[in-house]
């Protein structure tokens, strides 16, 4: 998450409690992300915008070595709170080059429901490609454009920023894009698209929340991309 739109102090506190088990976060893009990465004993992943440090201790726990960044300080100690000496956490805001990452060091890059929340996307894709070896994977995730479209409104090709209330009061701030817009951002930076999803809540909500397992598999929250570096 870049430091301007992170989750800071009381809102941090609150977001790490809900990407813990929430419906959204527990039961839908973090099931869909674990399931597009596959194997990834081993390998060395990055990931970007890491939150509670929730996708990056599934991570660690698959065996594979992890580095966690995320431009909260708040999140950043909740992620080490979790995650211990399991992984290097460190606070880094994604507006900023990745200046602590080589040339081709990761294997893989995990970017969580992060990108909407950037101001420089291209050079924030730019740096991933750079920090990737070739052959490596990006797995990124973002809120889907129609869900967007259908909470405000409007034109779908409006792609200006908007504000979402959440739980607790607080607000999350990102810019709407379209599909067409998100493809073609990750292309134009130098990726392969090797698998395009539309996540679905797992079958284990609905013994826990049945409303909610309805509503996520019936409409669009997210869109989630497997891409690869040439």
């Amino acid at each position: 998450m870049p430091a301007a739109h992170a989750y800071h102090d009381q809102a941090g506190d609150a977001f790490a409690a809900h990407a813990a088990d929430g419906p959204h976060n527990a039961y839908t893009d973090r099931p869909a992300m674990l399931t597009l990465a596959g194997d990834v004993a081993g390998l060395r992943i990055l990931d970007a915008g890491c939150g509670g440090g929730h996708y990056a201790a599934e991570l660690v726990d698959r065996e594979a070595e992890v580095v966690a960044v995320d431009g909260s300080a708040t999140l950043v100690r909740h992620a080490r709170a979790l995650l211990g000496d399991r992984a290097e956490v460190q606070q880094h805001d994604l507006d900023a080059p990745l200046e602590f990452a080589a040339d081709a060091s990761f294997d893989g890059v995990v970017c969580a429901l992060v990108l909407q929340h950037l101001t420089d996307r291209a050079r924030f894709l730019g740096e991933v490609r750079r920090v990737l070896r070739p052959g490596g994977w990006f797995l990124l995730s973002t809120t889907h454009p129609t869900s967007d479209w259908r909470y405000f409104g409007g034109s779908y090709f409006d792609e200006s920023w908007v504000e979402f209330p959440m739980a607790d009061g607080f607000t999350m701030r990102f810019q709407r894009m379209t599909i067409e817009s998100l493809v073609s951002e990750v292309l134009d930076a130098g990726f392969v698209l090797e698998r395009l999803v539309e996540p679905r809540a797992v079958e284990t909500l609905r013994a826990v929340d049945p409303e909610r397992y309805e509503r996520l598999t019936e409409r669009p929250s997210f869109v989630a991309l497997r891409l690869r570096r040439p």
